[in-house]
């Protein structure tokens, strides 16, 4: 994982010394908004209308925070609306790339070699870290957001004159419980892998490994109340903790040591998982190779040989059992 400054590449990987081992997330830099309209978003300056064919999706099928992207675009049926790329699951020392194999695309657009190249593409002289996804506008050829988050809602909604507009994943009526639910997830459990995984001191990687389990503790109380994490209703905060936990138990238990307990131990977590796994159009986004061969093939300050296990054996097509619960009509 490196970044740009000014401009130009460099293969460094994130510098804890500063910070007691503990890993920091970058802010992403692009935080424009696509809008039905074209006005800008508050607080931004940048306009993008929501156009058919306009904008194309730089995402990793490994990612999780680009994998909330490719759902929603696959949910919202938006596949003839917006484009995407696949980088490949690989990232060494030009961070991630274009290599066209595994099921990776390569750079449908320019061609390019290395998704850094986008980002100059979009600012000569950027400085940052190069993240999927990346939502691009062949119009005026620049990065709209590099957010997951706040791509996702734009899919929710912007786009609806060319999707489905009878699903609403971030309902208005619902919005404070959601951002509510979504920060406790974010900090503890999707980001919580990480700081687990990332950590290079005992306390760090104990604080954190103790604020996941902690969660998803209260996650799996929840799910025993609920079919889903907003009583009857799914929403967005759901796609958010799902990218986490289909990759938890072939990933982040062994590699993040993350081993307390895997999802498969909770009965209410698991039987969640499978149903959303077996919604239409949601079991293609999930592509365990480049999961798998991403972590374990390319951070080799965790992984130092790269070799990918062939483990555990995972069948989320195995029937679930949350039709005893209510979901909203």
């Amino acid at each position: 994982m490196g970044l740009l400054v000014e401009g130009a590449w460099q293969d460094k990987w994130y510098d804890t010394s500063k910070t007691g081992g503990r890993f920091e997330r970058s802010k992403s830099q692009f935080r424009d908004w696509v809008t039905r309209d074209g006005r800008p978003a508050e607080g931004r300056t940048r306009s993008f209308k929501a156009e058919p064919g306009r904008y194309h999706l730089y995402v990793s099928y490994a990612c999780p925070w680009a994998h909330r992207t490719l759902i929603f675009r696959k949910l919202k049926k938006l596949e003839d609306a917006i484009s995407f790329s696949v980088v490949h699951h690989f990232m060494g020392e030009n961070g991630w790339t274009f290599k066209n194999e595994d099921g990776a695309t390569g750079d449908d657009l320019y061609g390019l070699d290395y998704l850094h190249q986008i980002y100059t593409k979009a600012d000569p002289h950027y400085s940052g870290r190069v993240t999927v996804p990346v939502l691009w506008d062949r119009k005026t050829e620049t990065i709209v957001s590099n957010e997951s988050a706040e791509i996702i809602r734009m899919l929710n909604s912007a786009f609806d004159e060319w999707g489905d507009a009878s699903l609403d994943f971030y309902p208005e009526s619902l919005r404070s419980e959601i951002d509510t639910v979504n920060e406790l997830v974010y900090a503890n459990i999707n980001n919580g892998v990480y700081r687990a995984g990332f950590a290079t001191t005992q306390e760090a990687y104990e604080e954190a490994f103790r604020q996941l389990f902690e969660t998803l503790d209260v996650m799996e109380g929840r799910l025993s109340r609920h079919r889903y994490l907003l009583r009857d209703r799914l929403t967005e905060a759901d796609w958010r903790l799902f990218t986490t936990l289909v990759r938890f138990d072939p990933v982040y238990h062994g590699h993040f040591k993350c081993n307390l307990r895997r999802i498969a131990d909770y009965p209410n977590l698991s039987n969640y998982l499978r149903e959303l796994y077996q919604m239409p159009g949601v079991a293609e986004t999930v592509n365990m190779l480049h999961i798998k061969a991403h972590y374990y093939g390319s951070h080799r300050t965790i992984n130092p040989t790269g070799v990918v296990p062939l483990g555990p054996e995972l069948d989320f097509a195995v029937p679930h059992d949350r039709e005893r619960f209510a979901k909203a009509a």
